[in-house]
């Protein structure tokens, strides 16, 4: 990392320039006669087909932190960073269930966000308000992530990062990829990260395809890579006396793999993001079809995380496991693909980043604004918060990054991913059935917000005190387990039994808005379209 890699940088910024064009370019995109409403810039329309649908999907789930964390992970410590490849696999057949449910009732009702559902549906604008602050809570690190995956890479290029004496000028690469992200976010809405997704999904498509046929023939075979993976993992780390790693998941580690992939995979759809994408798309057949293709970026993901075994073959030695795999497409590709490869991997940052930013605009705006300070605001006025609530989140994010110290901001991730898993039987739950009370609902996501988030404070890592990691002792069973799949687990035992006992006193019970053939309804259905609050009609 010495010296500015100056065809590499070129290559990048050519790229960025592609996409940034692309991105105000998408304003005029499918653009509807009226676009002051949420539907138009929150949603795209509600308008997007199968394969638009796909790649932003794609680019949403798959995200620049993925590309640099997976592998970072197995670089580190081995086989248990490959608990991201089951997870994604384990994700889909869940969705095929509940997405498509959701997409009917949220197109019947005119719904921008999960919080929306779980009012209408619940009639608890309590209930509704603890779903929307924990989304906008867990987004916000996740946002900051992105732009560490740009950082990353600007640090490897030479440029940006480094010890420079001012850190305006340490800082300033990423300042200006803030910018122009916040700029055409802003005017284009999703309309922006959707047409961009089709650069990024390209590229990294690409650049995968050359890495595990290349790299591995310049390291000797999979054979050699393995070995040395191997040799390395098995030495002993001074901080702990004990392996730094394992090529296979051992015995007593096997717990704690299968409930972080299985609560990881609960999880990652009651992102907003992950439901503003979903709602973008134009009919409930599309999430279906999205739910059989998209375990092709699965594929794609455990090719990406055999890098993290590469990159100790080829003896990269970082202080910092994010820039691992930067620095292994430096040292391994010729200049100008090193550039494709950054390319791939800031462009993969800056997709997820707006859909996120435009997801907890959306929830802020919808749920906190409309329902507790302006009842009677209009989709104009709507839009224009949103869009603004858009720009601080990004500015958030950016202190975040600017400001912390990036394990914690890691680590903050993870006990985002321990907080959204508390909306699952709220949203989930609610889906199916009309059963579970608004209180007990209520009451268990407190509980499971509590526990998760102080059991996490009290995980210590050998670099640091609190938030050291998402594993902890199961309660009862004495292993190592998800915090997040047992925080879920008490959420979910809290609200059976409050909702026996609140049922049994006949506690008042919220309006329910729904009804049964909502959620089963798709476009073209009697009523579907002519309810949805849109001024042009295109849905």
């Amino acid at each position: 990392m010495n010296g500015i890699n100056g065809v590499a940088l070129a290559v990048f910024i050519f790229f960025f320039l592609l996409v940034t064009a692309m991105g105000f370019l998408a304003a005029r995109w499918r653009k509807a006669e009226n676009a002051d409403s949420l539907d138009e810039w929150g949603l795209g329309g509600r308008s997007f087909g199968t394969w638009v649908t796909w790649f932003l999907l794609g680019g949403d789930l798959y995200t620049a932190y993925t590309f640099v964390a997976v592998p970072a992970a197995i670089y580190a410590a081995g086989a248990s960073g490959f608990f991201a490849v089951p997870y994604t696999i384990l994700v889909y057949p869940l969705i095929f269930t509940f997405l498509p449910r959701l997409w009917s009732v949220s197109h019947r009702h005119g719904y921008v966000t999960t919080s929306d559902f779980v009012r209408g549906r619940f009639g608890s604008k309590s209930l509704a308000l603890a779903v929307a602050v924990t989304g906008i809570l867990a987004t916000m690190p996740y946002i900051a992530l992105q732009l560490v995956g740009i950082q990353s890479v600007l640090d490897v290029m030479g440029v940006g990062g480094g010890e420079s004496t001012h850190w305006f000028v340490k800082d300033l690469p990423l300042l200006i990829a803030f910018a122009v992200l916040a700029a055409y976010t802003y005017s284009s809405g999703l309309r922006a990260p959707a047409l961009i997704a089709f650069v990024k999904d390209t590229l990294i498509y690409i650049v995968i395809a050359v890495a595990i046929i290349y790299i591995p023939i310049k390291l000797g075979g999979f054979d050699d890579i393995f070995a040395k993976a191997g040799d390395a993992l098995s030495q002993t780390n001074p901080a702990t006396g004990k392996p730094k790693g394992e090529v296979v998941t051992s015995s007593p580690n096997q717990w704690a793999y299968a409930t972080l992939a299985f609560g990881s995979a609960l999880a990652l759809f009651m992102y907003p993001h992950s439901v503003t994408a979903t709602l973008s798309s134009r009919s409930r057949n599309v999430i279906r079809r999205n739910t059989t293709i998209l375990p092709l970026y699965s594929l794609m993901l455990g090719l990406l995380a055999l890098l993290g075994f590469m990159a100790i073959a080829a003896g990269i030695k970082v202080q910092n496991g994010q820039l691992a795999i930067p620095q292994l497409f430096e040292n391994m590709f010729p200049s100008w693909f090193a550039g494709v490869a950054f390319a791939a991997i800031g462009i993969g940052a800056l997709v997820p980043a707006a859909i996120m930013s435009i997801a907890a605009a959306n929830l802020f705006t919808r749920n906190i604004y409309k329902d507790f300070l302006k009842p009677d605001a209009t989709p104009e006025q709507e839009t224009k918060v949103s869009k603004i609530t858009s720009l601080l989140v990004k500015v958030g994010a950016l202190i975040f990054v600017l400001g912390m110290d990036k394990t914690v901001a890691i680590n903050f991730q993870l006990l985002g991913g321990i907080w959204i898993l508390q909306t699952f039987p709220a949203l989930v739950g609610g889906l199916f059935t009309r059963w579970f009370h608004r209180w007990a609902l209520l009451a268990g996501w407190a509980v499971g917000m509590v526990y998760g988030t102080v059991t996490a404070y009290g995980v210590a890592s050998p670099v640091q005190k609190h938030f050291g990691g998402s594993n902890d002792i199961v309660p009862g069973l004495g292993e190592m387990g998800y915090i997040g799949l047992t925080a879920f687990v008490l959420n979910a035992v809290v609200a059976v039994v409050l909702t026996f006992v609140l049922r049994a006193v006949k506690a008042p019970d919220g309006v329910d808005e729904t009804q049964e053939s909502d959620y089963t309804a798709d476009a073209g259905d009697p009523g579907v379209q002519e309810e949805l609050p849109s001024p042009t009609g295109a849905h």
